[in-house]
């Protein structure tokens, strides 16, 4: 499998740089092979192309927004607990990564649609664990019983994303983790019982 492979992380790790720094449409694949330290046709032993790099970057990245999340979900919080958590989780991602948030705010959105399609399917998973906390949390009767869990999961998810790229179009000059409690607090008060 290539992911075992060891040069695999590397090249995937060079490319979300290349790609924040110079735009998908121009990160050539020759300047994510000299940022990850390969010759150019390494590339080609793990990936088919420019799209399969950026499919397999967001595949990757994602990967770790969900692991946090499985943790988040298991551990003993209520659900609000988790929802809290959740949002402190997925902003702290973005800012361990400032590329990565360029990356997957702004040029995985400029792909084909192909690419497009790929990429909602890796992330249908992190959305149906954001579903989790809000059928434990209708369960327990922290939320409204009859609230449209798909509705209230598109309003968490848009809004953490709309902020998320708000702080990269602003250059990441706020402080992202700072607004994820009021973030919470609005998201909160429209969903608890």
């Amino acid at each position: 499998m290539k992911k075992d492979k060891p040069k695999y992380k590397q090249i995937i790790d060079a490319a979300v740089i290349v790609i924040a720094e110079n735009g998908y449409h121009q990160a050539q694949v020759s300047k994510i092979a000299k940022q990850a330290g390969v010759a150019d046709g390494t590339i080609y032993l793990y990936f088919k192309n420019k799209e399969d790099i950026l499919i397999s970057v967001f595949e990757e990245k994602m990967a770790v927004f969900k692991e946090r999340l499985s943790r988040i979900l298991s551990a003993d919080h209520t659900a609000s607990e988790k929802l809290l958590l959740m949002i402190e989780s997925h902003f702290k991602v973005q800012t361990d990564n400032k590329h990565l948030g360029i990356v997957t705010q702004l040029e995985l959105r400029q792909s084909n649609k192909e690419v497009r399609t790929q990429i909602n399917d890796i992330l249908k998973g992190y959305l149906m664990m954001i579903d989790q906390i809000l059928l434990e949390g209708v369960e327990s009767g922290e939320f409204k019983k009859d609230m449209d869990i798909r509705l209230a999961r598109q309003c968490i998810f848009g809004s953490i994303d709309e902020i998320t790229t708000s702080w990269v179009m602003k250059d990441q000059k706020f402080d992202l983790l700072a607004i994820a409690p009021n973030v919470y607090e609005l998201l909160l008060n429209g969903i608890k019982s």
